[in-house]
């Protein structure tokens, strides 16, 4: 799956890029840089050569993804294909669902009409009016 690459090894910001983790390479070079992506538990530079079977940790937001690269690519195609240059692994996919539904139970529960004069009182003294 290595396309317009002769040396079997894609630039990790342009590999990034095209597994569509990242929108654009300046977005993906500006996480390697912050320390965002880990190549092997290694703080890797912008150009780091990726290679097939290399583990990546990539945080973005507030998800963390762990993955093994399967296929390399310096092309941007649809997700589908994207999706097959690597493997998330069975223990990050269960780890950002735990994190996605914690973030959902903490969120503050929305109001269900009207609030009424008690309620309307003590938001303009929270408020300070």
């Amino acid at each position: 799956m290595s396309d317009g690459d002769d040396g079997g090894s894609v630039r990790l910001d342009k590999w990034l890029w095209a597994a569509r983790f990242f929108k654009t390479r300046s977005m993906a070079r500006a996480a390697i840089e912050a320390g965002h992506v880990r190549y092997d538990d290694e703080r890797p530079k912008v150009g780091k050569q990726v290679r097939s079977g290399a583990r990546l940790r990539i945080r973005r937001g507030n998800e963390t993804f762990e993955i093994v690269v399967r296929g390399l690519s310096d092309q941007r195609r649809g997700a589908p294909e994207a999706q097959q240059l690597y493997e998330e692994l069975a223990e990050s996919a269960a780890a950002r669902e735990q994190e996605r539904l914690d973030r959902r139970a903490r969120r503050a529960p929305t109001p269900t009409g009207r609030p009424d004069k008690k309620q309307r009182r003590a938001l303009q003294n929270l408020k300070g009016r």
